[in-house]
């Protein structure tokens, strides 16, 4: 039976591969890049190329948008124009609910809350409340500075508003025991493509409520019931090898088809920007939207960063939080320049150990874990794409809409990997789950290459802190298991 520190080198090795299939690294790259310093840029070209293909189709899409939306485009070139994104965005939308469901059960079923429990257990309500307040924060910033607010005005025939619910009479209170329904689905096979709503049928000149079926993921309940589903499994001892080794496979099966799908991003990328540059009709009022849309994003993560976790650890340990934190700064580099948490992994233990001198038992069990379910600026950027793309539609995001797209917010940000864009899909697959049009999601792969770096920073800094304040909590539990490994070690030895 694997122990909790096999499993933590099992991930980390994972972790490993990610990125040398996402950067084409051979085991020897940093040998090369100290024989040949000269070639350092190559070598960081290489390290860097998908960020740097990316980079290119985004170029390339708006070069070819803004040049040909002069030409007199016609409908079917323009379709034939986005069909490489279209199949792009579609395979996408192909892969991610296997992807969740398989990395949800084994993570959860492989956690070892049995070993410092009081420690699992204080680091778990950590990632939960540091996740909810992030995500409030993305919730109240893009409903107060509405980076979406004009409406984008197609041409050339497109409609925006194929994917939007109709009009209903539902209240605030519907929209609650809505998300209860979907929490707890009656059919979990049915949660996959459809999901519940409450709706208003005229009877006799009064109105009946009724629920419904409309299409769209149930993603509350199909992550609350694998959710469920792992945590019992990890319970089941040697029962669940068989299970949990299925899950397994097939989480390495759809990660590996996934990574193969993300190098797909430069030419979907050019694809999209460039038909939505055409079919636009007000380019004006599209730029000012995405630049208002990453000031929102990137203005959200500086109060996180620097305000909000900044006071959380001074309210637990009553110490100067910006000391500890210019520690770190070796590790927010890394990470911001790579825009991978794992990258800065092997720095941030590094620090932990020798600079700010936290527990060995903590580190080892919070960071390993939050690298894989800790994303606060994940679940910040999350409600905000979603509430930007619903306003660009000209959706009415009611309160009940709101606290839906928040709750779901925070749970989806603990049930992904670290694949490049993987807010993106995020953000997709909560769109159709909660009947926001997804046409325009495609527009944001043209900014996420810098609003994910600092995303990411604040994923890593959000482990960091969680680290300091479980361990300064569980200081005397740590005490204790240190004397008591001191006492049995003196019995032993004698």
């Amino acid at each position: 039976m694997e122990t909790r520190d096999e499993r933590v080198e099992l991930k980390e090795k994972d972790m490993e591969g990610t990125d040398r299939l996402l950067n084409r690294e051979g085991p020897g790259r940093s040998t090369v890049a100290a024989a040949r310093p000269s070639n350092a840029f190559l070598v960081w070209c290489k390290t860097n190329s998908f960020l740097l293909c990316t980079l290119v189709g985004v170029i390339l899409g708006i070069t070819f948008g803004i040049s040909l939306r002069g030409a007199n485009v016609s409908a079917d070139a323009l379709v034939l124009i986005g069909f490489p994104g279209e199949i792009f965005m579609r395979t996408l939308q192909l892969l991610i609910l296997p992807f969740i469901i398989s990395c949800i059960i084994v993570g959860v079923s492989t956690l070892d809350l049995r070993k410092n429990s009081k420690v699992a257990v204080r680091t778990l309500l950590y990632f939960l409340f540091s996740a909810t307040t992030s995500s409030l924060i993305g919730v109240i910033s893009v409903s107060v500075i509405r980076p979406g607010a004009i409406q984008l005005a197609p041409v050339n025939g497109s409609n925006h508003s194929g994917g939007a619910p109709p009009a209903s009479k539902a209240t605030m209170l519907d929209g609650f025991l809505d998300m209860g329904r979907n929490l707890v689905p009656n059919n979990i096979f049915q949660a996959t493509f459809q999901q519940t709503y409450t709706d208003y049928v005229e009877h006799n000149g009064t109105f009946k409520r009724v629920l419904k079926s409309r299409d769209g993921t149930a993603t509350l309940g199909i992550i609350f019931f694998c959710i469920v589903f792992g945590a019992i499994l990890g319970t089941l001892g040697e029962k669940k090898k068989t299970v949990l080794d299925f899950f397994q496979t097939v989480y390495t099966i759809m990660l590996r088809i996934l990574l193969i799908a993300i190098w797909m991003t430069p030419i979907g990328v050019c694809s999209v920007i460039t038909s939505k540059l055409i079919s636009i009709e007000d380019m004006t009022v599209t730029m000012r939207q995405l630049s208002k849309f990453v000031a929102t994003s990137i203005g959200g993560f500086i109060i996180y960063h620097a305000i909000v976790i900044q006071l959380i650890y001074f309210l637990f340990t009553r110490k100067n939080p910006y000391k500890y934190y210019v520690n770190f700064f070796p590790a927010i580099l890394t990470a911001f320049a790579t825009s991978s948490k794992s990258a800065a992994l092997p720095i941030t233990f590094q620090i932990m150990d020798d600079k700010v001198k936290m527990s060995q038992q903590v580190t080892r069990f919070v960071l390993p874990i939050g690298n894989s379910i800790h994303m606060t600026g994940l679940a910040q950027f999350i409600p905000i794409c979603v509430i930007f793309i619903a306003q660009m539609h000209g959706m009415d995001v009611t309160l009940g809409l709101t606290m839906n797209i928040w709750i779901a917010s925070i749970f989806m940000s603990m049930s992904v990997a670290g694949v490049p864009s993987a807010g993106i899909l995020m953000v997709m697959m909560l769109c159709v789950a909660v009947g926001v049009p997804t046409e325009d999601v495609s527009l944001l792969f043209a900014v996420d290459w810098l609003v994910d770096r600092v995303r990411t920073t604040v994923n890593l800094m959000g482990d960091c802190y969680a680290v300091a304040v479980v361990d300064h909590l569980s200081r005397h539990e740590l005490q204790n298991t240190e004397d008591d490994d001191e006492e049995a070690q003196k019995t032993s030895d004698l």
